[in-house]
């Protein structure tokens, strides 16, 4: 029997920043599809996941969808859809029980104060309404999912503005897969969560019975319940057909195909065009036969393929920075709550110049609240900070906080003092030339945010760096040009990373310990540690 589409693309074309990123894309997904988008950072992969969402404006084309849909953005910031702020509330949302729970409460009232047989029809309609709905297990099967996710119980009670920017994600990932919706479009939803978290997610994914698009790093971990991938590359998308491993081969032998078609037909048009110039200003005939060899050569190149695009590889360097005093940063008693129970209390510690200090925990444990401490963005409920002389400190928000929608790229940086020049070329080191210096940050995909919040970094001649999950939505090579070029500053850094590697490329010299506040000195045997924390 034939399954009907869940989702219909048709001639579908996308335009970010005037760049034309996607041209005349057609597909379908059915119920049970399980497909990855990938392709390099910055090849428009968020922005058409974005329209196919129904959250931007196609170029052309059409996109037919469910009325309701899961769709994960790469920074969600959700304000909070329940009746009331906790996180509870927003996730059951997702289905209209919050709601639903906050009528039957306002009946079964009405039925105390006036026992009259019209209230508690209502009531009984309603509360069997709501049973159907599965309500009655909706919050326990909400906290299932937050666990799963990484959310403590207590964590989803609490309100959405008291939670990380991790934490805010996670809960808006557990509000649409609680909705059960049947189709499911989710950008990098691995990011922010940790190995467990990880692995119960893609279990839950494959488990999924609807039509799934996903953008993520981690593929590998969905591999055999992945049905197709979608290449977007130069404007262009590909499909496969097969899981990812089967993808990677299929892709490989397709590269190999295309450098060699390539090459020889370069080799090809510099015959003819070699044997056209030989020919000319001898005989008329030899000039005709060049004049004939010239419209070949015209006629090749015109239908002469491109090689596959490799990869940009981006050199970053950090500049010496100034030389501070013995003692960079230390804090003092430091606390932080939210309302209701401290988050953190008391937590002491200093940094050293040019000091590696690698701050580890749960999720929840208060990471990012102590960061945007540090980097004064947030003010502790108790205690101090303190910087050393001579100290300029560089902050890297994992919600891009920096970057501002609306604003060019380039004028992220130009507070530098160096020319617009200088600037595109410090850009093009990370991988950001031409047209995006100058395109709407706002715009930029979630790695490009990342490589331009890095970029500001490197123009701020900064001698300590807080930088918090500086790896998120970075492909492998840019994350290992981030680690190298890190790795050789002679700065310090305040690092909160679940990247197991990328932390070994630093090599910590000691490890601070959140909640508690436990400050040690670093060992390669908490590797293992990293990404659960």
């Amino acid at each position: 029997m034939r399954r009907w589409s869940v989702l219909q693309v048709r001639g579908l074309s996308v335009e970010v920043g005037g760049r034309t990123t996607l041209t005349d894309a057609s597909f379908s997904l059915r119920p049970g599809d399980t497909v990855g988008l990938v392709g390099r950072n910055g090849a428009g992969k968020t922005s058409m996941l974005k329209v196919l969402a129904g959250e931007a404006r196609a170029a052309s084309g059409v996109v037919l969808r469910p009325p309701a849909s899961g769709y994960l953005p790469q920074e969600p910031r959700p304000k909070g859809a329940g009746v009331d702020a906790t996180g509870l509330s927003h996730v059951l949302s997702g289905r209209g029980l919050d709601e639903a729970m906050q009528r039957i409460e306002r009946l079964r009232l009405r039925v105390e104060q006036t026992a009259a047989a019209r209230e508690i029809a209502k009531f009984s309609r309603a509360e069997e309404e709501f049973r159907a709905a599965g309500g009655y297990a909706a919050e326990a099967e909400v906290r299932r999912i937050g666990a799963g996710l990484g959310l403590a119980p207590d964590r989803l009670d609490l309100p959405i503005d008291a939670l990380s920017g991790g934490e805010r994600r996670r809960v808006e990932l557990a509000r649409i897969l609680f909705a059960g919706s049947d189709l499911l479009l989710l950008d990098e939803p691995t990011n922010h969560i940790d190995n467990d978290a990880k692995r119960w997610l893609m279990a839950f994914l494959r488990a999924y019975r609807g039509a799934l698009l996903v953008i993520s790093h981690d593929l590998e971990l969905l591999d055999a319940s992945i049905t197709r991938v979608l290449h977007l590359d130069e404007g262009e998308l590909v499909e496969y057909r097969g899981t990812y491993s089967q993808y990677r081969t299929a892709r490989a032998a397709d590269e190999e195909r295309l450098r060699r078609l390539a090459a020889r037909q370069r080799s090809e048009i510099a015959r003819l065009a070699r044997l056209a110039d030989g020919m000319r200003g001898q005989t008329e005939k030899r000039a005709r036969t060049a004049k004939a060899l010239d419209g070949r050569v015209a006629r090749l190149r015109r239908d002469q393929v491109q090689g596959p695009r490799r990869e940009r590889q981006i050199a970053v360097r950090f500049p010496e920075p100034p030389r501070p005093g013995a003692v960079v940063l230390e804090g003092h008693g430091l606390a932080k709550g939210y309302g209701g129970p401290l988050v953190f209390s008391d937590v002491s510690f200093d940094v050293g110049r040019g000091e590696r200090l690698l701050v580890m925990g749960l999720n929840g444990a208060g990471k990012t609240s102590l960061m945007r401490i540090l980097a004064g963005r947030t003010a502790a409920d108790a205690g101090r900070v303190d910087l050393g002389h001579n100290v300029s400190v560089g902050y890297y928000a994992q919600e891009h906080e920096e970057i501002n929608a609306g604003t060019e790229a380039i004028a992220h940086l130009r507070t530098a003092g160096l020319t617009d020049q200088q600037l595109r070329s410090l850009l093009g080191t990370f991988g950001l030339s031409g047209d995006l210096a100058f395109q709407d940050a706002g715009t930029l995909s979630g790695g490009e945010k990342t490589k331009l919040a890095l970029a500001q970094l490197v123009t701020g001649r900064h001698n300590l760096l807080l930088l918090d999950e500086p790896t998120n939505n970075l492909d492998p090579p840019s994350r290992e040009a981030i680690a190298r070029a890190l790795g050789a500053w002679s700065g310090a850094i305040v690092l909160v990373s679940h990247d197991a590697e990328f932390v070994a490329r630093l090599d910590p010299h000691r490890v601070l310990l959140m909640p508690d506040g436990d400050l040690d000195y670093w060992s390669d045997d908490l590797l293992e540690l990293v990404a659960l924390a």
